[in-house]
């Protein structure tokens, strides 16, 4: 009997124990979110612009040196701050994890509202990694990121 549970929880188990991708889009899916949060009060709390930047599978942050500005020139440390890209405002994801198509750039301005690029104010977002089953959203006026 106990050999047939085992072989029971080895066919129907054993792939999803071994299967590491779901859990590292999983968790480049949490990451974004927290930098995406950490970017929107970091711009609230220094009265500056944000930008983020996406590649097929990084996160980049970076800073106005100025207030009233929308050049962002100076990177941005993530909330890890734990050095190597982190500290210089990239977050990168574990190989073959990527988003869902390229997400567009976008500011939060001293408000803590999401802007295009070209300062004017974008509707609601949404972002998607391969293999995380939530989308992160990014809503239009408040700039709330949630899932």
């Amino acid at each position: 009997m106990v050999i047939v549970l085992v072989g029971v929880l080895v066919v129907f188990a054993g792939p999803r124990i071994f299967n590491t991708g779901d859990f590292y889009s999983r968790g480049f899916h949490d990451q974004t979110m927290a930098y995406l949060r950490y970017a929107q009060k970091t711009a609230i709390a220094q009265r500056r612009t944000v930008c983020i930047t996406f590649t097929a599978s990084t996160v980049g942050l970076a800073i106005a040196s100025a207030a009233g500005t929308n050049v962002c020139n100076t990177p941005l440390t993530g909330p890890s701050g734990t050095g190597g890209a982190a500290r210089e405002g990239q977050l990168a994801s574990k190989s073959g994890v990527t988003f869902n198509g390229i997400p567009d750039a976008f500011n939060f301005d001293g408000l803590g509202q999401p802007i295009s690029t070209l300062g004017v104010m974008m509707g609601a977002q949404s972002i998607q990694v391969v293999g995380a089953s939530n989308s992160i959203k990014i809503e239009a006026v408040t700039g709330y990121v949630h899932e």
